[in-house]
Parts: structure tokens; C-alpha cells; sequence
């Protein structure tokens, strides 16, 4: 799948910018801090994983509230759930990877099971959306 928004893997201290995806880098959990810049953490895995998205999006929802989008895939465990119902108590946008179009559904089917969430697309609806947005 390709989007027209630029990519890139997180280091530490990176400003945000808007216009960007940003990816989390292998082995650490990666948060949002208040002067809009991202910071890496190497603290113990939660829900099996690091990063977690649980950790990101709960920072995400601290520091952007009604402006923060959770996006969840394809995944073998619970990670993510929580911090998806986290953005959407925060006034945020939630989107699940349709079960029946992920490698792994347990994760979008858990979230669907135990989250509110505002759309259900496939990786290309997923895609458009974002390409939409910018």
C-alpha cells in the first residue's frame, strides 16, 4: 500500500510535524511529549510488546485530546485496546483494520469487542482516509 504522506522512523527528542506518519523504532515505547516531540523509552513491555501501542496512545490522548487518531492492525494480542478507548475518552478519532482483512485479527477483533470505535476499513480505505486528510 502507498501513501502520498511522507514516512519515517522515530529518534528520539524528533519534532512532530504535521504531514508525517511516524514509526515507532524496534524495541522501544514511544511517547508524545507536551513541546510536541516524541521520546523513546526502553521500561519493562506491556501486553507482551515494545513498543506498546497502549503507551503510545495513551500519551497521544495526554497531549492532543479531540485532535488524536488510533489506528489499529493486524496483531496477535490485546495491545492497543486500551489506549484506543483512551484517544476516544479523550474526544479522538478511533479506526480498527477490518478482522477479515488482517494477517493476525485478534487485535482489531478485540478492540471491535472492547472499544468504541469510530470506523472499520480495510488497509486501503485505511489509506485513503489518511491521504484525505492531508
Amino acid at each position: 500500500m502507498k501513501t502520498s504522506i511522507p514516512v519515517s522512523e522515530v529518534e528520539d527528542k524528533d519534532p512532530i510535524q504535521s504531514g508525517k506518519i511516524y514509526v515507532a523504532p524496534a524495541d522501544y515505547h514511544l511517547l508524545v511529549e507536551e513541546e510536541n516531540i516524541f521520546a523513546l523509552d526502553a521500561s519493562e513491555k506491556i501486553n507482551y510488546s515494545r513498543p506498546s501501542l497502549d503507551v503510545t496512545y495513551e500519551s497521544v490522548a495526554e497531549v492532543f485530546g479531540p485532535s488524536a487518531i488510533g489506528i489499529l492492525l493486524s496483531g496477535a494480542n490485546a495491545d492497543g485496546t486500551d489506549g484506543l478507548r483512551i484517544i476516544k475518552k479523550a474526544g479522538g478519532l478511533t479506526i480498527v483494520q477490518d478482522p477479515a482483512t488482517a494477517q493476525t485479527p485478534f487485535m482489531p477483533h478485540h478492540a471491535l469487542q472492547h472499544a468504541q470505535i469510530d470506523f472499520v476499513f480495510s488497509v486501503e480505505e485505511i489509506a485513503r482516509f489518511l491521504n484525505h486528510l492531508s
